[in-house]
């Protein structure tokens, strides 16, 4: 993991940051999504979980800038009375600690499976694989809806609203663990064969050992990419099930689930309910989607 932070800062690669026409813009969006989301508590003009401060007298407020908008409320207030800025910033933390949490969860199982598997080989090698090919069959959502669906009839009604971010976090993670494993596993393929590998062995080091220490972080250097784009993806795959109403619970919503809410109230003319949470979305995804579509380009040797 060193090694590829390493590589990611170093000269070349700055240079190709600076020189893409997309990589700079959407790094800079991405800092303010991501900036707006971790700072909500000290950014947001209002509290949207603070159930106390809420008035249903400022309900269904349009924008500021429009006729009869309030002027406390910049781009007005949801169906509650929530501020909507202040809902899509709290919105943002949630889809990102989702999307954050998934992935990690998606590295940790896949890398590991995929190193095993392309280490040992033999029968671990094909029953990992085939079991990879099964999953990457299914769609994410699928998956997800799937494992949702078990855990609200296996686990009692009191706890769903509980632990329902928890099951968003495990269902997106699993699902995408094969990509980051089959990438793993054709480096640790290649990296097995070489002769500081061989000379581990016969030095005695542990099989473990040995990939842990000498395998994996030469193994890493794709997992960057993929973590990245993987991100986006699983930003967009809470807000569909939360859309769907399987996600997070209402009481904290995501953005998924404020577009949810105001798809409802969109053909009665409040738009705005939902069109700025959609926007929120779609620029944070999409400056996710392009910086990865860059770095995959940058750390292509191909393409230098």
């Amino acid at each position: 993991m060193l090694g590829a932070i390493s590589k990611a800062l170093s000269g070349d690669l700055a240079y190709s940051f600076l020189r893409s026409p997309t990589a700079l813009p959407s790094a800079v969006v991405a800092l303010v999504c991501i900036g707006t989301a971790v700072l909500a508590p000290w950014l947001a003009p209002y509290n949207p979980f603070d159930l106390a401060s809420l008035n249903l007298l400022d309900a269904s407020n349009p924008p500021a800038w429009v006729t009869e908008g309030d002027p406390r409320f910049l781009l007005g207030t949801d169906d509650q009375g929530r501020d909507m800025l202040s809902a899509i910033m709290y919105g943002a933390r949630i889809s990102l600690l989702v999307g954050f949490c998934a992935v990690l969860l998606s590295i940790l199982v896949g890398v590991t499976l995929g190193l095993l598997s392309g280490y040992l080989g033999g029968s671990v090698d094909v029953v990992l694989m085939r079991i990879a090919d099964v999953q990457l069959t299914f769609p994410t959502i699928l998956i997800a809806l799937l494992i949702d669906g078990i855990t609200r009839v296996a686990l009692p009604r009191e706890l769903h609203d509980r632990i329902a971010l928890y099951v968003v976090i495990f269902a997106i993670g699993i699902s995408n663990w094969p990509q980051f494993a089959r990438t793993v596993r054709g480096s640790t393929l290649v990296e097995r064969n070489k002769e500081y590998v061989q000379a581990a062995r016969v030095i005695g080091l542990s099989s473990w050992r040995i990939m842990r220490s000498h395998v994996l972080p030469n193994a890493l250097g794709p997992v960057l990419v993929i973590a990245t784009l993987a991100l986006g993806g699983a930003i967009l795959a809470e807000a569909t099930l939360s859309f769907l109403g399987v996600g997070v619970p209402p009481t904290q919503p995501s953005l998924g689930t404020l577009i949810r809410v105001g798809q409802e109230f969109l053909f009665s003319g409040e738009w705005w309910i939902t069109v700025f949470p959609g926007m929120g979305l779609v620029a944070m995804v999409l400056s996710v989607n392009l910086l990865g579509d860059w770095l995959r380009d940058a750390l292509n040797p191909k393409l230098r």
